[in-house]
């Protein structure tokens, strides 16, 4: 929507993948937010005053179902390992919960989640060099992925823009896709994470095979298909593919 002008609410609830009463619940939160103007079927994007607008327009977004979300991976790793942290609103949460895992060795993909990290005992903060996507804050670009290819991780905790019953993880930066390739490749264990309207999304560019992660970690609304008709299909899929899921 940022960007586009107008989107309406069936637009939104087919990209997405949830139902309209879904699209109209958060239009309403994002409206008393001010980041979006209601007009009759749909709603028009505010311009983000601040630059980097695309983090900021999406931090408060089911900002508490990402806060469980970032608690239940946070649990999952073990302490004294070697973390690779994705970008992403939602690692933004997992990286505060994670101070609680100490000692870790934590290599950080975003300026975001550094700052989460930065003088938390316990914590050996390494910020992953590499070009900071404008108003992502994420790292990318030739820097990151050979600074990623001489490491080696125990987990890789993986945010996505969309999960695909057929087509698996996808991206909408080519950049982001490319780094989140290399991190599937350089850690022994990726659990993925993302909340219920990534499901059935097919982003642009993608970046695995539905079976390359270990776990996959998403809120219970997944599965239900009442609000979210491609949960519980993508959801299947996963675990057929030997992807252990679990809804919190």
């Amino acid at each position: 929507m940022q960007g586009s002008g107008k989107v309406s609410v069936s637009e939104l609830s087919q990209r997405l993948g949830v139902s309209e009463m879904t699209v109209r619940r958060d239009l309403d939160a994002l409206e008393r937010q001010g980041l979006v103007r209601r007009v009759h079927g749909g709603a028009v994007a505010h311009r983000p005053r601040e630059e980097g607008g695309g983090f900021a327009a999406r931090e408060q977004w089911q900002s508490a179902t990402k806060d469980r979300l970032g608690a239940a991976v946070a649990a999952m790793v073990e302490p004294g390992s070697r973390v690779l942290l994705d970008a992403g609103t939602t690692t933004v949460h997992v990286a505060e919960h994670l101070a609680e895992r100490a000692p870790l060795t934590v290599a950080v993909l975003s300026l975001q989640t550094a700052l989460a990290l930065a003088d938390r005992p316990g914590i050996e903060l390494l910020i992953v060099g590499g070009r900071s996507r404008p108003g992502e804050r994420s790292l990318v670009g030739p820097l990151a992925l050979r600074t990623l290819e001489s490491l080696s991780f125990d987990c890789f905790v993986m945010s996505i823009g969309g999960v695909h019953a057929e087509h698996g993880w996808s991206e909408f930066s080519l950049d982001d896709a490319a780094v989140k390739q290399v991190g599937l490749a350089q850690s022994a264990r990726t659990v993925a994470v993302a909340d219920a309207t990534k499901l059935g999304v097919r982003a642009f560019s993608q970046v695995a095979a539905p079976g390359a992660a270990d776990c996959f970690v998403t809120d219970a609304a997944a599965d239900d298909a009442q609000t979210h008709p491609n949960g519980p299909a993508t959801l299947k899929a996963l675990r057929q593919a030997g992807v252990e899921t679990h809804l919190v």
